[in-house]
């Protein structure tokens, strides 16, 4: 017996979707960039859509997060929706731009073509390479389908341990990536090279994530994991070889060791840092000569999912905000109606707070104000406020402290690079004004996707690259880390205009 199916239309885009009568909307408009922070269980309140046409029931979960107007006006939480009947549902985030890498490698003498996969807890980000030369000769890209069950890491881990299956789908959705890159090509892919964070290394391979689940966050399975075509059901040659690249520590991915060769800490004469600022902060300094690296659990600030109206850096986020005689001007993506605040509008709209003085360097809003306006419907809350503090505080602590392992100063750092979405669109005045970095903006270098170009680096070299001594800094078992964190909480004071 057939399944009887469901029209969708998504607005503004205008994408249709097919669901079956009866089934969790969640899934099926996942993909298309509708989003559920803390993995569909009604807590945050992130995946809110409203029915321009047709109806969807108020369930108890939507009385808690709408009023009595908004629910009259058909706002309802996608992660309780059930399709019942065709609709039209306007989506507060419906597209995303995927960071890919654009630079240009050079040949290693090796043959065929290669597959280098960013696998990202949001995105996933593949280009196929020509081993040959370097050259790129494909690019895909899409959301991780994992997204339904939760924006952050811990809450993927909270849904595989309750018997969630994390990988099938996963593997399937990097599957078909890989099918429509090879397709049509003379040469077979030779090799397929992943890289990712722990927790995305241990679901695709379908490793136990429990000892990621608790301090101190160590799993004996960070190895490189080696599969066939046939384990992973891809359309592949049988001596195709895939390799999901080993990870450095607990919390510390095989997406950081490509960016560090990425950005060239293992050949660097001069001491440098590579920065990943996510729901875990992974912070890396050194040379040719000795490398520390750390994570700091910075939280979701810096992905705006702990953010009252936070988004994704997609279509009518705020990503840019700066101030004009006291003026305040918004820069929203897709030029459309703001309808929130990604994290790099986030950083902004606070170091525009403090120079105006609406903000104390204490974090609270000035003149007892519970909230800071943006643009348009979007403010800034108190809370929101204070979460940006404390990823901050944890970002700032961790880089003192890995400084102090090393025996360096800030002044020894030549170069900071920040990688990945929020790093590549961060200003990085505004990251200096709320103290996120104490660096001179000379130092700083948006990097883009260190994870992907490392790991094409590393899929076209003959010989695993050489590293130096590389040794892991456990923050939250320093005695000092605390009193730091302390210490980073507040902004700096701003000299306000006579």
């Amino acid at each position: 017996m057939s399944t009887e199916m469901v029209r969708v239309q998504l607005e503004p885009s205008g994408t249709v979707v097919e669901v079956p009568r009866g089934a969790s909307l969640s899934s099926s408009l996942a993909p298309h960039g509708i989003e559920f922070p803390c993995g569909g269980v009604a807590l945050c309140g992130g995946c809110r859509v409203q029915v321009l046409h047709g109806s969807l029931p108020i369930t108890q979960q939507d009385s808690l997060f709408f009023s009595a107007e908004e629910l009259v006006d058909g706002w309802r939480l996608a992660c309780q929706a059930i399709a019942d009947g065709p609709m039209v549902l306007e989506c507060e985030q419906w597209h995303m731009d995927i960071l890919g890498d654009a630079s240009v490698l050079s040949g290693k003498g090796k043959q065929g073509l290669g597959i280098a996969v960013d696998l990202g807890t949001t995105t996933i980000a593949a280009q196929l390479v020509d081993l040959a030369t370097g050259n790129v000769l494909g690019v895909e890209t899409e959301l991780n389908p994992q997204a339904p069950f939760g924006s952050d890491v811990m809450s993927r881990i909270r849904a595989a341990l309750s018997g969630a299956d994390l990988t099938t789908n996963v593997r399937t959705s990097i599957g078909s990536i890989i099918a429509r890159l090879a397709r049509r090509r003379e040469q077979e892919v030779a090799e397929v090279l992943l890289v990712g964070n722990s927790v995305m290394h241990h679901l695709f391979s379908r490793l136990d994530v429990e000892p990621l689940s608790y301090a101190p966050f160590h799993s004996p399975n960070l190895g490189e994991q080696r599969f066939s075509a046939a384990q992973l059901d891809w359309s592949l040659p049988p001596s195709c070889c895939i390799r999901f690249a080993r990870c450095l520590g607990g919390f510390v991915g095989s997406d950081i060791l490509a960016g560090i060769v990425a950005v060239g800490m293992p050949t660097s004469k001069e001491t440098i840092a590579l920065v990943d600022l996510g729901t875990n902060g992974e912070i890396v300094i050194g040379n040719r000569d000795r490398i520390l690296y750390a994570s700091t659990a910075a939280g979701p600030a810096f992905e705006a999912a702990s953010i009252r109206m936070g988004m994704r850096a997609s279509s009518g986020a705020i990503s840019r905000v700066s101030n004009s005689s006291g003026e305040i001007h918004a820069t929203v993506i897709g030029d459309q109606d703001p309808r929130g605040i990604c994290g790099s509008g986030l950083v902004d709209a606070v170091a525009v707070g403090l120079e105006t003085g609406a903000i104390l360097p204490s974090g609270r809003v000035a003149n007892g104000m519970k909230r800071f306006p943006v643009a348009g419907p979007v403010f800034l809350y108190q809370a929101d406020i204070r979460e940006l503090q404390l990823a901050k505080a944890a970002v700032a602590a961790g880089f003192r402290l890995l400084l102090r392992s090393l025996g360096a100063s800030a002044e020894d750092l030549k170069r900071i690079h920040l990688a990945g979405a929020f790093g590549n669109y961060v200003q990085a005045a505004s990251a200096i004004s709320i103290s996120l970095l104490e660096f001179s903006p000379q130092r700083i270098v948006p990097s883009g996707n260190t994870a992907l170009r490392g790991a094409k680096i590393l899929l076209l070299s003959a010989n695993q690259p050489a590293l130096p001594k590389m040794e892991h800094v456990a923050l939250a078992a320093d005695a000092d880390f605390q009193d730091e964190f302390v210490n980073c909480m507040s902004f700096p004071e701003v000299q306000q205009p006579a």
